[in-house]
């Protein structure tokens, strides 16, 4: 099993990124996938899932401004974040599971970074 994250990257104020992350070795369209984050000195916690249905949710801190979005032919997740603020600075992991709250599966992460 392989989860992959690409896309991280620093950006200002207000910016956009899109991270993307692909996947190998499960049965994707089984599965709810979704990102979270870990801030430094903090605990992860969740930003956004989509699960084998395409219903999508959010952490209220994202909701408006990420897009949870999956690609079942390629078996890839991507995150739009836009009008980022220094807060979303954080590491940024793809996950998979039966649930989103029951992960099997996590990638490496990717680094997000928002100066102000």
């Amino acid at each position: 099993v392989q989860l992959v994250e690409s896309g991280g990257g620093l950006v200002h104020t207000g910016g956009s990124l899109r991270l993307s992350c692909a996947t190998s070795g499960f049965n994707f369209d089984d599965y709810a996938i979704g990102w979270f984050r870990q801030a430094p000195e903090k605990e992860r916690e969740f930003v956004a899932s989509i699960n084998w249905n395409s219903n999508t949710d959010y952490a209220s801190s994202v909701k408006g401004r990420f897009t949870v979005s999956k690609d079942d032919v390629y078996d890839t997740l991507s995150l739009q974040m836009n009008d980022l603020q220094p807060e979303d600075t954080a590491i940024y992991t793809c996950a998979a599971g039966l649930t989103i709250g029951t992960i099997n599966y996590w990638g490496q992460g990717t680094q997000v970074t928002v100066s102000s």
